[in-house]
């Protein structure tokens, strides 16, 4: 069940580049997935796949994902031992909180992390997971390492 908080690592260096990719966006929304693994009950974001946003109209204040680049995130994952385990998009001038838009389009089984970039700058990176009902969204515990404490996934023999 999706209600509890749980842990979500990423790296530092990870965190910067979703930061430097909202930045450079700015004042439009930037997007991307998230791949990395998933073992006993945490998150290990391991690799981000940027996305250009294709939504035509306010993309200040909206991002459209692709069905094309839904499945480039679903093959790279599969080649590089991964999985899909969510999405990242920044709030131009906003809270890095999820928005009514934002709960009506997720799913409750993928990881949402936003940033927030205010004047251009960012200043928040946080983590959410809608619960099952698609009631409301949750904030994980996003832990940033310096290393790599990421676990690979174990390939099954």
């Amino acid at each position: 069940m999706t209600d509890d908080r749980k842990i979500v690592a990423i790296r530092e260096s990870l965190v910067r580049e979703i930061a430097l990719h909202g930045e450079q966006t700015f004042p439009e929304e930037c997007c991307g997935a998230i791949l990395g693994t998933y073992l006993d009950g945490e998150r290990f974001i391991r690799k981000l796949m940027p996305f250009p946003n294709e939504q035509e109209i306010n993309r200040e204040r909206r991002f459209l994902i692709t069905p094309e680049q839904y499945r480039e995130a679903e093959k790279l994952a599969r080649a590089e031992k991964l999985d899909l385990l969510g999405f990242y998009h920044s709030h131009p001038d906003h809270p890095a909180v999820p928005s009514e838009f934002d709960r009506e389009h997720a799913f409750p089984w993928f990881l949402y992390v936003i940033v927030s970039i205010m004047h251009g700058k960012s200043e928040k990176l946080m983590a959410w997971v809608l619960t099952e009902d698609r009631a409301r969204f949750v904030e994980q515990e996003l832990r940033a390492e310096m290393q790599s404490p990421i676990p690979h996934k174990k390939e099954h023999i």
